[in-house]
Formats: structure tokens, C-alpha cells, sequence
């Protein structure tokens, strides 16, 4: 029975840092628009930490799991995308911007957060404890998921985040990778299994931050 409870119980603390951070991530989207006078995801009751408003049954739920239980090295998902009027926003298309990088930005707020918490705490309990698997999973999550929505293929951030600083001239471009973006991702995610390029990158950063930490990640 514990050794079932020991196998169960990474999967829980890995689906728990994954709906936490996709959540505020997302609520961070409409936060952004709502700040700069855009109603739109508090009329559609986006602007909530509640996950159950934000979860999206294939990126929050299907993907994590299939990805969690073959044991991938890194895990990505995604939430319902927030909505919001561009048109609404104060800041116009520096708005848009603002949005689009609300999402990453709060990512890495939580993976800095995280990894001070594990600063302070590690040296206190056990490595198996409860709480220090807990963030330990929201620093890597975080930054997985930080990282990995600044690629510019929609409909991740980074698409928002780029097209809104290009001239308008560029308008027709980003919409044609809007509507290709969805199996340009799909592609990406099946090349990274035979090239993990992603991998790698987010191997690299883990160790760096265990070194800056002094923490064995």
C-alpha cells in the first residue's frame, strides 16, 4: 500500500503545480486587460483564481496526464484561452503586448518564488517531505510553462507578445500563423521527442538555478 501511495502521490503533486500555474497564468492574461480598462474576461468570469474556470479538457487535463504517466522529461499544457477586446485596452496595441506577456511574466514570478521558498525551507526538512516536492514541481512547471508559451506559434503568448509589436503591415502575416499555429505546435512538440532542443534548454536553466540556490535540482 505505501509503495502504491509513494507512486500515486508524485503524479498529485505534479497535477497540483500544473493546475496552480496554468490558473494564475491565465487569470495574470485577464488581469492585464481588466487593469487597462477591458471588461471582457470579468463579463466572461475569467478574471478568477478558481481553476474549474479556466480549464480546457485536452491541455489542462489530456495532455498533462499522457505526458506525466510516459514519464516525459518536461510537461506543457495549456488552459482556455482568456478572452479580450484589443480595442478596449487603453494602451492599444501595446495593450495587446501587455496581455500577452502578463501570462509568461507571472510564470516566472512563481518560479522565482519557488525557488527562494526552497531556499529557505530545504536546509529544515527532509527531502522527501511533502511540502519540498511541492515546489520543487511548481519551479519546474513554472518555468516550463514560462518558457515554452514564449514560443511565437499561436496560439501560445509569444505569437500575441510578437505580432503586437510588429507594424500593422505584418497584420495579414499573423493571422495566416494563427490559423497554421495549432499543427505548427503539434509539430514542434513531436520533433522535440527525437531532437529535445526545449529539453535541453530547460535542463540547462534547472541546473544553473540549483547552482545560483545551492539546491540539488
Amino acid at each position: 500500500m505505501e509503495s502504491a501511495i509513494g507512486g500515486v502521490l508524485p503524479i498529485i503533486v505534479a497535477a497540483a503545480a500544473i493546475l496552480i500555474a496554468i490558473t494564475v497564468h491565465e487569470f495574470s492574461h485577464g488581469l492585464a486587460a481588466y487593469l487597462q480598462g477591458d471588461m471582457t474576461a470579468r463579463d466572461h468570469g475569467r478574471l478568477t483564481l478558481n481553476p474549474i474556470a479556466h480549464i480546457d479538457p485536452v491541455g489542462t487535463i489530456l495532455i498533462p496526464a499522457i505526458l506525466i504517466l510516459s514519464g516525459s522529461p518536461f510537461v506543457v499544457g495549456w488552459a482556455k484561452p482568456v478572452p479580450f477586446n484589443p480595442y478596449h485596452l487603453k494602451s492599444g496595441r501595446f495593450g495587446a503586448f501587455l496581455v500577452g506577456l502578463a501570462g509568461p511574466l507571472s510564470n516566472f514570478l512563481m518560479f522565482v518564488a519557488a525557488g527562494l521558498l526552497l531556499k529557505v525551507i530545504f536546509p529544515l526538512l527532509p527531502p522527501t517531505n511533502f511540502l519540498i516536492a511541492f515546489l520543487a514541481q511548481m519551479l519546474v512547471v513554472n518555468l516550463i510553462l514560462g518558457i515554452f508559451n514564449l514560443i511565437p506559434v499561436a496560439p501560445l503568448d509569444g505569437s500575441k507578445i510578437l505580432f503586437n509589436l510588429l507594424p500593422p503591415r505584418f497584420d495579414d502575416i499573423a493571422e495566416k500563423l494563427d490559423r497554421w499555429g495549432p499543427y505548427l505546435l503539434i509539430l514542434l512538440l513531436l520533433l522535440e521527442n527525437s531532437y529535445p532542443i526545449f529539453g535541453r534548454v530547460i535542463n540547462f536553466l534547472l541546473i544553473q538555478t540549483g547552482r545560483v540556490l545551492n539546491l540539488p535540482l
